[in-house]
């Protein structure tokens, strides 16, 4: 997909744009927001299996 330079080119551009201080911030806001997609990936699918279970008539 990148080979060496093109990494080394988009770290730099990251880095001029949004400074070294905030980088720690924005990979931090990174982080939380793939773990809250997962999580709500994960209710999700059970909430799904939960309504693909067969259902039992009481009557």
């Amino acid at each position: 997909m990148f080979n060496g330079p093109e990494i080394w080119i988009i770290i730099l551009l990251v880095v001029v744009l949004f400074g070294g201080s905030r980088l720690p911030k924005i990979a931090r806001n990174l982080g939380k927001a793939q773990s809250e997609l997962k999580k709500g990936l994960a209710e999700g699918m059970a909430e799904s299996k939960k309504d693909d279970a067969p259902k039992t008539d009481s009557n």
